[in-house]
């Protein structure tokens, strides 16, 4: 089992790498001009450029010893013998003249010049400044990669997760995630349990009651839980049982019984779901041979249900709960959201009302990683449910 983890361990990386090669696509290259989107159209061309060198969106994609910059402005006409001005003092800016009929040319600007002409050749195309960088290696993907792990002097010599500070308050990324764990895993872990326990339950109950009535009333309940929307049941329970009822607090998170309220609703909105996929699966296992030879010898009901049927169906069990646990953690958004609990999924909402780009960015690479974690579990519960099978 060992070779097996370590094997997976290695398989997970390249998962994981995809996932920031895509991030990377998505956030660096489809979205477009973060900084313009973030300090608005009334923002200085100094302020703009200055978010882009915190960001990293002005060092080239992949390689090159040009960054963009705002040092002579934005949308340059290139009109031949024009003088353009300089925006704010900056080093190192060369401005790139493309022609019609000959090569582009490069040309320095002096560091105290305080405007730029253009030559007065009709060929003139168009006109770029860039700031020179030494190290061409410096670019938008190696910075995402140095992100998620980058190399140190000191021990341990490798830092994970270094996303910088949020746009929005400032503070690290690392911290905001760290606060949002733990009211997250006190919101879903409950749901989970109670989502996993009262599928499997109540799909033995109804099994066992195959064709009658607490049967059919089980399969109504499921298929009602199934067609209300989950924001429908979230102002509905608001509603009742915070406002009419006044059973529980609305909004907040000052002790356990602030819980009590989204813990329920998740838990009966995943609860038809589950109850028609678990009682499938043992309606499926009850015609196996083993187990109607087991009814057939006068077996009592709780040890062929409780002790053949359900330890055989285990499998498909564990499948279910592995894959639902990822996006249970990060579907909290919205109940996080309508219930006030500082979680990743309010961070998350905060982030996207924001355009807080780095700190999305965090929680989308988070995600991908407690996915591959859970389902490396899943594999390995596999084993300790069923002994037969060998991880190869």
């Amino acid at each position: 089992m060992l070779k097996y983890i370590i094997r997976r361990t290695f398989y997970s990386l390249w998962v994981i790498a995809g996932v920031l090669l895509l991030t990377f696509v998505l956030f660096n290259l489809a979205s477009g001009d973060p900084a313009g989107a973030i300090l608005g159209k009334n923002a200085t061309a100094e302020e703009i450029d200055s978010l882009r060198r915190e960001l990293g969106n002005d060092l080239p994609v992949f390689f090159g010893s040009l960054c963009s910059t705002e040092a002579f402005g934005k949308n340059i006409a290139a009109v031949p013998g024009n003088v353009i001005k300089r925006e704010f003092p900056s080093s190192d800016i060369v401005a790139e003249l493309k022609y019609r009929n000959k090569k582009s040319e490069i040309i320095d600007i002096a560091d105290n010049a305080e405007s730029f002409r253009l030559p007065d050749d009709p060929n003139l195309e168009s006109c770029r400044f860039f700031r020179k960088q030494k190290n061409p290696w410096n670019s938008q993907f190696f910075r995402s990669l140095s992100e998620l792990v980058s190399v140190k002097k000191e021990f341990p010599y490798l830092s994970f997760f270094n996303f910088g500070n949020t746009l929005n308050t400032r503070e690290p990324v690392t911290d905001v995630l760290k606060r949002g764990v733990v009211p997250s895993l006190m919101l879903m872990l409950p749901i989970f349990c109670g989502e996993l326990l009262c599928g499997v339950i109540l799909a033995l109950i109804s099994v066992a009651f195959a064709g009658k009535l607490l049967d059919r009333m089980l399969l109504l309940s499921a298929v009602t839980t199934m067609s209300l929307s989950y924001l429908v049941m979230i102002i509905f329970g608001q509603w009742y049982f915070g406002y009419y009822l006044n059973w529980f607090p609305l909004w907040g998170f000052g002790s356990v019984k602030y819980f009590f309220l989204p813990v329920i609703i998740g838990v009966i909105s995943g609860f038809g779901n589950n109850l028609r996929f678990f009682r499938t699966v043992f309606v499926d296992e009850l015609q196996k041979e083993y187990l109607r030879t087991a009814l057939a010898k006068g077996n009592p009901p709780a040890k062929i249900y409780g002790k053949h049927l359900l330890k055989n169906a285990s499998i498909q069990v564990i499948t279910k709960a592995g894959a639902s646990l990822p996006f249970l953690f990060t579907g909290s958004l919205l109940l996080e959201s309508f219930f006030g609990i500082p979680g990743l999924g309010f961070a998350g909402m905060e982030a996207l009302m924001n355009s807080d780009i780095q700190l999305l960015k965090a929680l989308v690479l988070f995600s991908a990683i407690l996915f591959v974690v859970i389902n490396l579990l899943t594999d390995i519960a596999y084993v300790w449910a069923d002994p037969r099978i060998k991880l190869e």
